[in-house]
């Protein structure tokens, strides 16, 4: 120990005599080489006051000289056991010079709370003293504490100093705290240092980064004198908001103002070109980094450049960049490997993860392992996920609630939605984007219920819901077409001044329109503040899933005079209305059309549309030609719209040829063995679809049960073919039987070829009554007053026999019953159907 007789040392050790007096020792190795080794104890306890020996106490000049020592050469150690010493002589331990000197030590050696706890004990701090503890709190946080800090050196009487003000700003800065900024601008004033450079620099930095760069500019242009870091601030602070031509202006203007960009500039401008995908500027800039040579081993720089690179979606240079690179930190990885992840490369994303993990940095920063997840969430890569979890879980970096976020999502979008809400439910920490991604999940895994349960408690804990949440949360509304559901959360949008976001208003007019109410999308879409090409497309699509083909088109045809070029989206949606409408000449002139005067290439999906149109009018060979002409080999899709159109037209050779095709390419789902034996069943050929269902379960394929929704008080009731777990199932039974009755009095009559059984006739009438879709009309007549209107959604398309049945029931019950079943709505009315039986 230090303190007993055989390692006690003159205090003249820590110094170098000269002629002129004594000079503090000025590298860590020659102080350490003078000093004894030891094992200090715990500050705690010297503040404790343990007994220890007794030794001849040092004055207070030569404790404050070693103290210096410590503290220019961030000796902690040996600064803890001068501490201790000082600490055991009540003639020093009150000294406040030297408790000040120990304040310093604690700071430059990082150790900020320690410095905090002598901090507390100094009976009148000077400025500079509060002023070195604002600092370290304002470098390394909490950011808060440096506010509360500088507010009670206020209230203790102690005046600012020009230094103290760039110190808290700094804070304010890191937390956005706009008023406490505003606040300490008012003292700037009062103070008469506003025109300092290092003052206003710190509050354009504070005002860009809550926001107010009006505020920030008038600060900017009232400075007398502007160097480069105040240059740098205002290109930061347009960069961070995505400014991009404001930042090139500043940029330029600072040239002409003969201020020299230096690398902190570039490295603050090259994100938003990057942003912007201004690959022309970032290879200009690039060039001057080159020629003054910014570029030469810094590693800030060369990061930049290479993130600047992937963003704008040239990988070829990005990695280049990467290649040459002789030093690399944390940062460097995490922009190649998100580049790679926003350019869809997932397996290159993947392999330069595995790299550096092998040669990269000891730890493994947040923003790469969220976009690993990205990558994992992408391919559905789940083993990788879980590796990557495990990972998480042993570096402790789950409490980053990016990291954690990625996680979830990642879970939810590889199809473990109970793995994502398992996660979800034991993360400490949850915001906005938590919620809106365990909402996104069970949206894409068809749990639509779920989705707004997790909605209404994010709104019950007083979570703050945004645009990206509420656009997850409408399409759970849209797919149980639970429209009460969808117009409380319009109004909550409306409320809440969310209504102005085109991705929103986009979002509502699909909900409308998949909730039967395509005259209230048309009025979302007629009073959006800016439709964009996705706002056409959508309301385009609406109409045609409801059969107004020629509402479609017309609608298509005001899309140029408003100053929107139609897409290769808006073109599907287009085909796909006069598909549903039965619209043939003009589906075959808008393909056409596609092609010549608007120069889309058609893809797969318009292929399909084409063929689902020709096959739905009866033009089964011109489709199969169609097929055959294709510039490319249709894939399984092309072949299973034609096949559907040869079981509406009952063309079994046809159906046979293409169900080889089918069997050739490999069936991607259950569609292409329901649509032969369907096909089968329906010509009486029973063995033959029998054989197919048996072919279908060999080969792993099970197909969805039948299922409908209806929605009554905000309530969504779901119904399964046969199923009697409803509580008012006998009621239901009860009124379908007393329908039959009536609706066979109006000339209804069975078609058993729907019911796919080889079984007696009997038998078969009795399974097609029990259907989903005829068990929540059956709900909807004994709940609905009479006269209003019956909403049915279903999951499968509405076979031929209960599409018939609905046309007897609206004549019957006097009622018109609106069905939304896998591909378009059918509008039912005094036994008329809106699609014209052309489904």
């Amino acid at each position: 120990m230090l303190l007993s007789k055989a390692y006690l040392i003159p205090h003249r050790a820590l110094f170098f005599t000269f002629r002129h007096g004594v000079s503090l020792l000025h590298t860590k190795s020659e102080a350490r080489a003078l000093l004894p080794a030891f094992a200090p104890p715990p500050i705690s306890r010297a503040l404790k006051g343990s007994q220890l020996p007794q030794f001849a106490a040092l004055d207070v000049n030569t404790y404050a000289k070693l103290l210096d020592s410590c503290t220019r050469l961030k000796l902690l150690a040996e600064g803890k056991e001068i501490h201790r010493q000082i600490f055991m002589h009540s003639s020093c331990a009150r000294n406040s010079v030297l408790l000040e000197k120990i304040v310093q030590m604690y700071i430059s050696c990082g150790e900020t709370e320690a410095a905090r706890l002598v901090f507390d004990g100094v009976p009148q701090p000077s400025v500079f003293l509060w002023n070195a503890m604002i600092r370290a709190y304002a470098w390394n946080g909490p950011f808060d504490r440096a506010i509360d800090l500088y507010e009670r050196m206020m209230d203790s009487g102690v005046g600012p100093n020009k230094f103290s003000f760039p110190f808290v700003l700094k804070a304010c800065s890191g937390l956005e705290a706009l008023e406490d900024g505003i606040k300490i601008h008012d003292e700037v004033k009062r103070a008469g240092l506003e025109s300092d450079l290092y003052i206003s620099t710190a509050l354009i930095d504070m005002y860009m980064k809550c926001g107010c760069l009006e505020d920030a500019d008038e600060v900017f242009c009232r400075m007398p004198n502007r160097d480069v870091v105040a240059w740098n601030a205002m290109v930061a602070g347009c960069t961070l908001h995505g400014m991009y031509e404001e930042t090139v202006r500043f940029v330029l203007e600072m040239q002409r103002m003969r201020t020299r960009p230096n690398p902190s500039t570039l490295v603050a401008l090259l994100p938003v070109v990057g942003q912007a995908k201004a690959l022309g500027q970032g290879k200009s800039i690039h060039a001057f980094c080159t020629r003054r040579c910014f570029d030469e081993g810094d590693v800030l720089v060369n990061t930049a450049l290479l993130d600047m690179y992937a963003k704008s979606e040239c990988l070829v240079y990005a990695r280049r960049i990467f290649d040459h690179m002789r030093i690399r930190n944390e940062v460097t990885w995490s922009a190649i490997i998100a580049g790679y992840v926003l350019c869809g490369r997932m397996v290159d994303a993947l392999r330069v993860f595995g790299q550096m993990i092998s040669e990269g940095p000891s730890i493994v920063g947040p923003t790469s392992l969220a976009s690993i997840l990205r990558a994992c969430a992408s391919l559905g890569d789940f083993d990788r996920g879980r590796m990557v979890h495990s990972y998480l879980v042993k570096s402790g970096l789950l409490m980053d609630i990016t990291v954690a976020n990625s996680l979830l999502s990642m879970y939810a979008k590889v199809g473990t939605i109970s793995d994502a809400m398992s996660f979800f439910d034991e993360m400490d920490t949850k915001d906005t984007v938590s919620y809106s991604a365990i909402i996104s999940g069970y949206i894409q895994n068809g749990n639509a219920e779920e989705a707004l349960d997790v909605f209404r408690e994010m709104v019950s804990s007083s979570m703050e819901v945004d645009a990206a949440t509420m656009v997850g949360v409408i399409p759970a509304c849209s797919h149980l077409a639970a429209l009460q559901h969808g117009k409380c959360n319009h109004a909550y949008i409306t409320s809440h001044g969310l209504a102005s976001d085109s991705s929103i208003c986009n979002a509502l007019i699909d909900m409308y329109a998949k909730c039967g109410k395509i005259d209230i999308a048309r009025k979302v879409f007629d009073t959006m503040p800016k439709q964009d090409t996705v706002s056409w497309n959508t309301i385009i699509a609406g109409y045609g899933i409801h059969g107004l083909g020629d509402e479609a088109i017309s609608l298509f045809l005001r899309m140029e005079p408003a100053g929107l070029v139609p897409d290769d989206i808006t073109f599907i949606c287009l085909l796909s209305a006069c598909s549903h409408s039965g619209l043939i000449a003009q589906g075959k002139h808008w393909f056409y059309a596609m092609t010549e005067i608007y120069n889309i290439v058609p893809r797969m999906e318009h292929y399909i549309c084409m063929v689902d149109l020709l096959g739905r009018g009866g033009l089964l060979d011109e489709a199969y030609d169609f097929i055959k002409k294709m510039p490319f080999e249709a894939d399984v899709r092309v072949w299973v719209a034609l096949l559907g159109a040869c079981r509406v037209h009952k063309n079994i050779e046809l159906g046979e040829e293409v169900s080889r095709m089918i069997q050739k390419l490999g069936p991607e789902g259950t569609g292409c063995f329901v649509a032969l034996s369907n096909l089968y069943s329906a010509t009486g050929r029973f063995n033959e679809a029998a054989q197919v269902r048996i072919m279908q379960k060999e080969k792993g394929f099970t197909k969805s049960p039948g299922c409908s929704w209806f929605e009554i008080g905000g309530v969504v009731h779901a119904f399964i073919g046969g199923d009697q777990s409803h509580p008012q199932s006998s009621s239901i039974y009860q009124k379908l039987e007393e329908l039959l009755v009536e609706i066979r009095k109006l000339g209804y009559l069975a078609d058993t070829s729907f019911a796919l059984h080889d079984v007696e006739e009997e038998e078969k009438e009795h399974a097609l009554v029990y259907h989903s879709e005829k068990l929540a009309i059956a709900f909807g007549l004994l709940r609905l007053r009479h006269g209003q209107p019956i909403f049915i959604t279903k999951n499968l398309r509405v076979c031929g026999d209960c599409h018939n049945a609905i046309k007897y029931i609206t004549l019957a019950a006097k009622r018109d019953i609106t069905v939304r079943d896998a591909n378009r709505f059918h509008h039912f009315k005094d036994g008329m159907c809106s699609c014209g039986d052309f489904w």
